[in-house]
């Protein structure tokens, strides 16, 4: 140990340099010798024993060195480097856990002022009630006066938490005088940090979101204030200048922000600023209108070196940039909410984040009110969304983050947002963006919109702007789930793309991204072999987002096109499939893309959203009854519906979602027709698949008597049961459900599968050979046909070697409900 000590320190000396070589000698390096070995090290941290001779043999300056010696300064050489590295490592961890742990006792400081203050007013509440009562016995005609005594006084006790929200409103005629705004943005900033780091909102700890040195950070939501509030806490490695620029551009990260734009900035002292801030919002379904903000924005340096960016509504009527669109708005408020970041030693900071909103729930249909109502949904979409984002950014800054197909990761988070925004546009359908709804009487289930201005190209290359199409047409719409949850359908509807999408729509909205390919009705006619190759491209740093290339491949049926691919390749996003995350959204979102996936390719995004609604406890619409999925529509014109027959079982697990659901469609001038009425039929034909899948995943679907439940997140067994056990409810038996080799054997899809009868693929041999064995088949329970021959809806012949044929029985009573066939060494004859 001695002997490494004085090395080192030689080492660090100066010009000349000591090491051991194999027979445990020093040998001494000069200055001009350390320096070639360097630069080969630089090359080469490892050379090859060939390498080091011929590096003897190129320098001179090395000639009186064996290559022995060489092997081992460049063993001690790379061992100081994985040293260094290691030390600098664990510096880092230490940094990070001191911050961490200076913010836990923070925490753990302000926790302990709400457990005092809590502590406090129960007991002063106590007394009062205790006092209540005695008068109340001993003189009962004292009991109004003591009751009006008594109530302005606990009001007091609890002001607190409410005096946040009961500040007086600021207007924005206040806008005209800069010594008046100011007085708001210092109010604005004592009420924000009351609520940041003090006990001004009753935080309660994120359900499911623990706080640790492996968590992005520390999550709370509001329990009793007016509004709807999240807090979230956390370290990032960005100076707090970096963050406070990210965070203030809150259409790069927060999804549902449509448009942020400053009217008014001007110098507030210290460096800070103030600005008149007004935002756009989007709606997250087909029934709700969106939101907009008026605000002030005040950014602001601290005494102790903090970065504090704190931002309020100002009452007004003001209606942003364009008036007439204001009129699809519902103005909202922003309490007292903002960012404060604080520099930690040798770098990066700490950040508090809170969110405070008013969002007008009464302007929303009952049965959306908790998505208003909820501030899971806000900690979710705007808190937790905002602090997850910059520990991307700052992730990838440092190189930690990979990415597939050589793709940057900013690219890639652009074609990312690029879809979310274009799911929105769609979903929402904004006057100003060129969208009208198109043939609506208010009784369609299915909405359908058009838009013939919209540029696609979304890039400076106008080679690939979609100008000259005729436009973009969207059907969509919205339904309340039962009971069903968001994450398995989700990821159901992603990996199993076969059973609820049709290939031929998938080739004409890829086709139609072609300048004059325009493939309705006149399509050539393509096979789907049902293959679906997921490429990963990447995800975030919690895998909450996934952004994949998916290619669906196909064949030509026609002999002229046979040797020419029919591939579809398409890029899509998939989010919130963690069943344990709270209050999270699950979403599908995908686009047509060329297969080149050149970096300004224009998008046309369809997709599914899936949003859990939240009730609350006592709530009527948890009457609603379960196992149905229900279009959102008819569900708001009856009102909530109660099960007689539905146990306190099924109503204690009763869980409700809304899915929206938007397919977008370019489309000729010539074929705008056309393409509503294929477009209407196709989402038809989407919801349906949809709600048998939904039906099928639902945990209580089964009754329990039947057997174990199987697992939620494998749902094509339960589907393949469900499905067959409806099957057969007509005097001629029809098929319902097959699976992708099925589909391919009656060259059919899964859609007008359910217009085939029994008694149109089997001839009369078959007919007979099944007659002749069904006693036996209802005994034991299968029977196994002979080779024959079947019918595709093409009128080609299949031939079979075996047929093999099952009863299956119902789920309620336990009875024969259907026959299910399996079909062994099909092929074309």
């Amino acid at each position: 140990m001695a002997m490494a000590v004085a090395q080192h320190r030689e080492n660090s000396s100066g010009s000349i340099t000591k090491h051991l070589d194999a027979s445990g000698k020093y040998v001494r390096y000069t200055a001009e010798q350390v320096e070639a070995l360097e630069r080969v090290y630089a090359e080469c941290p490892k050379p090859s024993s060939l390498r080091r001779q011929q590096l003897v043999r190129e320098c001179p300056i090395l000639a009186n060195i064996e290559p022995k010696q060489i092997k081992v300064w460049f063993q001690n050489r790379r061992c100081r480097e994985k040293q260094r590295k290691e030390s600098s490592r664990l510096q880092t961890v230490n940094r990070k856990l001191t911050a961490m742990n200076k913010l836990l006792m923070e925490e753990n400081d302000r926790l302990q002022k709400q457990v005092s203050q809590l502590v406090c007013e129960n007991g002063f509440m106590r007394q009062q009630l205790h006092t209540l009562v005695r008068l109340f016995v001993d003189v009962n005609g004292i009991c109004c006066y003591i009751t009006g005594f008594v109530q302005p006084s606990i009001a007091n006790t609890d002001a607190s938490c409410d005096s946040v929200v009961t500040t007086p409103q600021h207007s924005l005629r206040d806008a005209n005088n800069p010594a008046g705004l100011l007085s708001i943005a210092e109010e604005t900033l004592a009420e924000f940090l009351s609520k940041a780091t003090g006990t001004a909102v009753d935080w309660v700890q994120m359900p499911g979101m623990k706080p640790g040195p492996d968590s992005v950070g520390i999550f709370a939501i509001s329990q009793s204030c007016s509004g709807v509030a999240a807090r979230a806490c956390g370290l990032v490695s960005l100076e707090p200048a970096k963050i406070a620029e990210i965070l203030k551009d809150r259409t790069s990260w927060f999804r549902d922000c449509r448009s942020l734009e400053v009217f008014t900035m001007f110098p507030a002292g210290n460096g800070g600023t103030i600005e008149l801030v007004y935002t756009q919002t989007y709606a997250p379904t087909t029934l709700a209108p969106a939101r907009d903000f008026w605000t002030l924005r005040y950014t602001t340096t601290l005494d102790n070196g903090s970065l504090l960016v704190c931002e309020r509504s100002l009452s007004g009527s003001g209606a942003g940039p364009n008036a007439a669109a204001a009129a699809q708005f519902v103005r909202a408020e922003m309490l007292p909410s903002g960012y404060l970041i604080r520099p930690c030693e040798g770098g990066g900071s700490i950040i508090h984040i809170v969110d405070h909103l008013n969002l007008e729930p009464w302007s929303v249909p009952e049965v959306l009110r908790p998505l208003y109502q909820s501030s899971k949904v806000v900690a979710q979409k705007m808190t937790i969304a905002a602090l997850r984002y910059i520990r991307q950014i700052a992730q990838e800054t440092s190189g930690e983050v990979v990415y597939g197909l050589g793709r940057q990761p900013a690219v890639l988070r652009t074609f990312s947002q690029r879809l979310s925004r274009g799911f929105n546009d769609a979903v929402n359908g904004f006057n100003d963006d060129g969208w009208s709804v198109l043939n609506c009487d208010g009784a369609e289930d299915v909405i359908i919109a058009v838009n013939s201005t919209k540029n696609l190209s979304g890039t400076t290359n106008p080679a690939n702007s979609l100008t000259f199409l005729g436009g973009i047409l969207c059907a969509k719409a919205s339904m309340l789930l039962q009971n069903v949850p968001p994450a398995v359908l989700v990821r159901f509807l992603r990996e199993h793309r076969s059973e609820w999408a049709d290939f031929n729509v998938d080739a004409y909205s890829a086709a139609s991204l072609k300048a004059g390919s325009y493939a309705y009705p006149g399509m050539r006619p393509t096979r789907f072999t049902g293959s679906q190759i997921i490429m990963p491209l990447g995800h975030t740093i919690e895998q909450e987002e996934m952004i994949e290339i998916i290619r669906l491949e196909g064949h030509s049926v026609s002999q002229e096109d046979a040797f020419v691919s029919r591939d579809i390749h398409l890029l899509q996003i998939c989010s919130g499939i963690d069943e344990n995350a709270v209050g999270a959204c699950s979403e599908l979102i995908f686009a047509p893309i060329d297969e080149t996936f050149p970096d300004d390719a224009p998008l046309v995004p369809s997709g599914f959203r899936i949003i859990p609604l939240d009730s609350k406890p006592g709530d009527k619409t948890d009457a609603v009854t379960t196992n149905r999925t229900l279009d959102l529509t008819s569900g708001l014109e009856v009102g909530p519906a109660t099960n007689p027959a539905a146990t306190d079982e099924s109503s204690s697990h009763n869980t409700r979602s809304v899915l929206t659901i938007a397919f977008q469609f370019p489309f000729d001038l010539n074929l705008q027709d056309n393409v509503a009425i294929m477009a209407r039929q196709y989402v038809r034909s989407v919801i349906s698949s949809v709600q048998r899948v939904a039906m099928a995943i639902t945990p209580s679907g089964i009754n329990p008597s039947v057997g174990p439940k199987l697992s939620p997140g494998s749902p094509e067994a339960l589907t393949l049961a469900h499905w067959i056990c409806q099957s057969y409810r007509q005097s001629l038996p029809v098929f319902i459900f097959a699976n992708q080799a099925g589909l391919d054997m009656l060259e059919t899809t899964l859609v007008a599968l359910q217009d085939i009868t029994l008694d149109k693929i089997f001839d009369e041999a078959g007919r007979k050979a099944l007659c002749a064995d069904f006693p036996k088949l209802m005994q034991q329970g299968f029977a196994y046909l002979p080779a024959g021959i079947c019918m595709s809806t093409m009128g080609r012949h299949v031939s079979f070697d075996q047929a093999i044929a099952w009863k299956v029985h119902a789920a309620e009573n336990d009875t024969v409900h259907c026959l299910a066939f399996s079909f062994v060494n099909w092929s074309f004859a």
